[in-house]
């Protein structure tokens, strides 16, 4: 039997009253601080962009796919915006971006990823629920780019998400999704992200 995917079919405003995890409650202090209006629905884990249509149509907006990717040397991170409904193939990337061909980024791509964010000295000292919130904080969205200071993610968005007049996205974590404007997300989070976008055109078809 299918499980029922639970929504709140209130659209609220802003951050939540309720108490919530460290890296989420981080995504609603960057846009508070950044003065970024922002409207808000929870619901179950969306684990597909299936799920997420639910959530869309709460908040009038599309939700971008956001994907972890990684060149064949494990030296270059990417983290790609793409519209949810266009498919995806690494080729047509690769080829915009003028580099080897790109592979999806697994788990253990993250734990290198994490070394190369943190000293080892830090790690080490790190109790096992530290550590573990260092781990979340990957998250493969935009506002997790707040823990990459460092700049070793590069982020690539496809310009289709950039003519929506407003932007959706989840705040590091899957059963809450966000929507604010475009122009606040180019004018306002990026800037303060510290992560100027490489713009590509990925075609809707992969034979185009």
């Amino acid at each position: 039997m299918e499980e029922t995917f639970h929504i709140d079919t209130v659209c609220h405003s802003g951050r939540p009253s309720d108490p919530r995890s460290a890296k989420e409650t981080a995504c609603y202090d960057l846009l508070d601080s950044l003065g970024i209006a922002y409207e808000r629905v929870d619901h179950d884990a969306a684990m597909t962009m299936e799920l997420c249509h639910a959530a869309e149509g709460v908040l009038h907006i599309s939700i971008c796919k956001n994907l972890f990717l990684c060149n064949r040397q494990k030296t270059k991170f990417y983290l790609l915006l793409i519209p949810g409904g266009k498919p995806f193939h690494t080729k047509d990337l690769s080829a915009q971006l003028g580099c080897a061909r790109l592979s999806f980024g697994p788990p253990e791509d993250m734990e290198l990823l994490l070394l190369r964010l943190y000293s080892m000295e830090e790690l080490t000292k790190a109790s096992p629920n530290e550590l573990q919130q260092k781990i979340d904080a990957l998250w493969d969205d935009v506002l997790a780019l707040q823990n990459d200071t460092a700049g070793e993610v590069t982020l690539v968005i496809d310009r289709a998400v950039l003519q929506a007049p407003r932007f959706g996205c989840h705040p590091c974590i899957n059963t809450s999704s966000l929507a604010f404007s475009t122009q606040d997300l180019t004018e306002k989070l990026l800037p303060a992200l510290g992560h100027a976008p490489v713009l590509v055109d990925l075609p809707e078809d992969s034979d185009a």
